[in-house]
């Protein structure tokens, strides 16, 4: 049995103990306390808060101010529950679980996983936590079949198989499954987490089990809804965080609900659960302001102090104007690692309808050959000033599964060998200096993208120039995102642009699952992977004995529970999509600018900057960040 107690991030940790009477109450709260609107705080943290302790150029601070970001679009909202991070459990720096809502939790076998709760945690409307929130969301939302229809869903099953779901008392839930599910807590703590938990009392109001028959059909009507399951639909905005009436855990609640405006404040949660070890409780900033700017402003807007922490619209092309801004602006630049395998990712589409084209494009030499023929040095001189990493779409050195080998395998620029391995295939015939195929077309690529980076059509621009000389045509096919989706889905997209793997930074016990075509979204096997993602209903199965072993391989990871063979079965898996070229990587580790105003301390010089795992600031906990006094800024209530 594994047992995580309660702990903060890297550089923090749990310490319980603090005497009630040493709490400090927020200024932010002064009023109401003493109105009698609010409790005082030592009766609005649970009885054993989450008590933060500082190192590692991390301090204690004090209590006030707003933290201003910028945002492209109003659906943007939802990274306030991102950015803030509060999880049951999440990740700390070394990408390890550690309890956070929960006060502690237990994982016997991989498969039965305990939590226990901390008496006393409060909603942010001063309504207890318990068991029966969890009990509500599984009762009364995963098996009602009105609000969901299509059953359990399968990031809650194993192999099929629902769990046991148990509360054996007030602070006590328990999931078991018959077999290992190595994905449970990685969704619990991933940026956009698995809730399995309701504010109960809320949402009853709108469930046909628990409210009153001829009220609920009032509120239906009045909500101009259908039917009281999209009511409760809704009212139940967790993660989408535009219901200002629902209650929260996160550090900050959202209180505005027109989104015309254009701007988002989050004000402090006073029955948030942690406190730092001067007895502050936290967050120490008063309000998150989340403020809508046009895209191709953002850059311009941070670089004009228009901000307090930005890296969201910044690239590393904004990086020089940002840096000759930085005294006019009162802020610091920091260059944060990324960690996708890859920034940019080539992948011809298994799947693809042409059926030349598809066995060309399944032939490892021919992918072997498109990877030789990129100049991925030229690529990082030209595009990010020779400050990206060239390799494959894999694994990043500091991976506790990195090795060497993958980065460089088939990815240094080698257009003798490229030719070699393409007068292989056969295609030896020429025209204009592009290669024949056999029924006489000349060999032409199409790469769509979706569309949305213009730096993806300069860096196609330069591979089509140096596969020119190998004697493949590489034409650019731009699309919206969905229609690009769909037609990667339906076979009818040859090679298509993306990312690289999120897995960027794997440890043993994270899913191996985009090394093998688990998923649509996949966009090397995508039939493959709809038919693996719907249990054989839809798709086709692996028709190649590799993408299958891949498939097996997987399997194996999720029912293991020992760290050494998972760790074995990923370097198998890594090394069968090295040698094989499944997707073909370009660039990584491409720095990302983060604008931080001067004097808002807590947030690291250095740092990585990733959707999941790390919830992009997330992992470095924003409820402890906080302003110098003579850098402190308050605003109107």
């Amino acid at each position: 049995m594994i047992r995580w107690l309660a702990a903060l991030f890297v550089g923090l940790s749990a310490v319980t103990g603090a005497a009630a009477e040493s709490y400090i109450e927020t200024p932010w709260f002064e009023q109401q306390v003493e109105s009698r609107e609010l409790p005082p705080v030592n009766e609005r943290l649970p009885d054993e808060p989450l008590v933060v302790s500082y190192g590692q150029n991390r301090s204690a601070g004090l209590h006030g101010g707003d933290l201003n970001i910028l945002i492209p679009r109003d659906r943007y909202l939802r990274h306030m529950v991102v950015y803030s991070y509060a999880r049951l459990v999440g990740y700390d720096r070394n990408y390890d679980f550690v309890a956070d809502i929960a006060k502690d939790f237990t994982v016997e076998e991989g498969r039965i996983f305990t939590f226990h709760l901390r008496r006393g945690h409060k909603w942010s409307d001063g309504h207890p936590l318990t068991s029966d929130d969890f009990r509500y969301f599984w009762e009364d939302l995963v098996l009602n079949e009105e609000l969901n229809p299509g059953g359990v869903p399968a990031y809650l099953q194993v192999e099929g198989h629902s769990p046991v779901v148990e509360f054996p008392d007030k602070y006590t839930v328990r999931y078991t499954w018959p077999a290992p599910n190595p994905q449970f807590l990685p969704r619990l703590a991933g940026a956009s987490p698995l809730f399995i938990y309701r504010p109960a009392h809320y949402l009853k109001q709108f469930h046909v089990n628990h409210a009153d028959p001829e009220e609920l059909a009032r509120k239906v009507e009045a909500a101009q809804r259908p039917n009281w399951a999209s009511l409760h639909n809704r009212r139940d905005r967790m993660y989408r965080f535009d219901n200002i009436e629902q209650p929260t855990l996160q550090p900050w609640k959202n209180r505005t609900e027109d989104k015309s405006t254009g701007r988002f404040e989050g004000v402090r949660n006073p029955y948030f659960h942690k406190v730092d070890e001067n007895g502050r409780q936290l967050p120490y900033l008063d309000r998150m302001i989340l403020t809508v700017a046009s895209p191709a402003l953002i850059p311009a807007q941070a670089g004009s102090g228009q901000t307090d922490l930005q890296a969201l619209g910044i690239r590393l092309v904004d990086w020089t104007f940002l840096k000759e801004a930085e005294d006019r602006g009162n802020y610091d630049v920091y260059a944060w690692e990324t960690a996708m395998g890859a920034e940019m990712a080539l992948f011809p589409n298994l799947n693809y309808g042409d059926p030349y084209y598809r066995e060309l494009l399944r032939d490892v030499r021919f992918r072997r050959a498109l990877s030789l023929a990129i100049d991925r040095e030229l690529i990082n001189e030209v595009i990010y000033f020779g400050d990206a990493r060239e390799q494959n779409n894999t694994v990043l050195p500091r991976s506790r599964l990195y090795e060497k080998s993958y980065a460089k395998r088939w990815a240094e620029y080698d257009p003798e060998r490229a030719n070699a391995l393409l007068d292989e295939l056969g295609l030896t015939e020429r025209s204009g200096g592009i290669r024949l195929l056999p029924d006489g077309r000349k060999l032409e690529v199409i790469v769509e993208t979706s569309g949305e980076d213009p730096q993806q059509i300069d860096i196609l621009e330069l591979i089509g120039e140096t596969w020119r000389e190998v004697g493949v045509k590489l034409f650019i096919k731009p699309s919206q995102r969905d229609t690009f989706r769909n037609r990667v889905s339906a076979g009818l997209a040859m090679v298509s642009v993306w990312n690289g793997i999120q897995a960027g930074l794997a440890t043993p016990e994270m899913s191996p699952e985009e090394l093998a075509p688990t998923s649509q979204l996949g966009l090397q096997w995508p039939k493959w992977g709809l038919h693996h993602e719907s249990g054989g209903t839809m798709g086709s199965p692996p028709d190649m004995e590799l993408p299958s072993k891949l498939l097996e391989l997987y399997k194996d990871w999720k029912l293991s529970t020992d760290t050494a063979e998972k760790r074995r079965i990923w370097h198998e898996m890594l090394e069968i999509n090295v040698e094989q070229v499944y997707s073909i990587g370009v660039v990584t580790s491409v720095p990302q600018p983060v604008v931080v105003r001067r004097g808002l301390r807590n947030v690291p010089k250095k740092g990585v900057y990733h959707w999941d795992p790390g919830a992009y600031f997330g992992i470095y906990n924003p409820d402890t960040f906080w302003y110098e006094p003579e850098s402190l800024r308050t605003a109107a209530r």
